[in-house]
């Protein structure tokens, strides 16, 4: 599940009240996705496009262990996030929703880059400036999750499968 899309580029430590902030938490999905990240860049929701990657600093999606961080940036498209380093819970939300998450320490980006990330190979290809960059690889079995569309889905398959069995 190879993703490649445009490059928005953030810097540390992106809470989840900026991901998805708390006046709009009541509000439908869409709405909320609306305003994520306005507060570092309010020109984000309107010009990202299914498939582009959100790339972060260190401590990625701290903060509150809001699930709608995550479900706001899957339901602008996001195709995948890397950082240099991921919130604990964030990560894991970013999985169990089918949003694939990488850690690759030495990336080097400008917005707007050309990229194509490569989960299960812990890969990344800059295509704008021809660099190429290894981080850290999302298992086989974590992907089957994230490709499944995240946890629930993958989990509803696979408990009817043994049903049938």
């Amino acid at each position: 599940m190879n993703v490649r899309g445009k490059a928005f580029v953030f810097g540390d430590r992106i809470d989840t009240d900026v991901l998805a902030p708390g006046p709009y938490m009541r509000e439908p999905m869409h709405v909320l996705a609306s305003h994520c990240l306005e507060a570092v860049d309010p020109a984000f929701a309107s010009e990202v496009k299914r498939g582009d990657i959100v790339v972060g600093g260190e401590s990625f999606g701290i903060g509150s262990s809001r699930e709608q961080a995550v479900q706001a940036l899957a339901e602008l498209g996001v195709g995948a996030i890397v950082a240099r380093s991921f919130a604990r819970i964030f990560y894991r939300n970013a999985l169990n929703l089918g949003v694939p998450a990488l850690v690759c320490t030495e990336l080097e980006v400008s917005r707007g880059d050309e990229l194509e990330v490569r989960p299960v190979e812990g890969h990344i290809i800059n295509h704008s400036t021809g660099r190429e960059f290894a981080c850290e690889k999302i298992p086989t079995e974590l992907m089957a999750i994230v490709a499944g569309g995240g946890l629930m889905p993958w989990l509803e398959r696979k408990l009817a499968a043994e049903r049938r069995a």
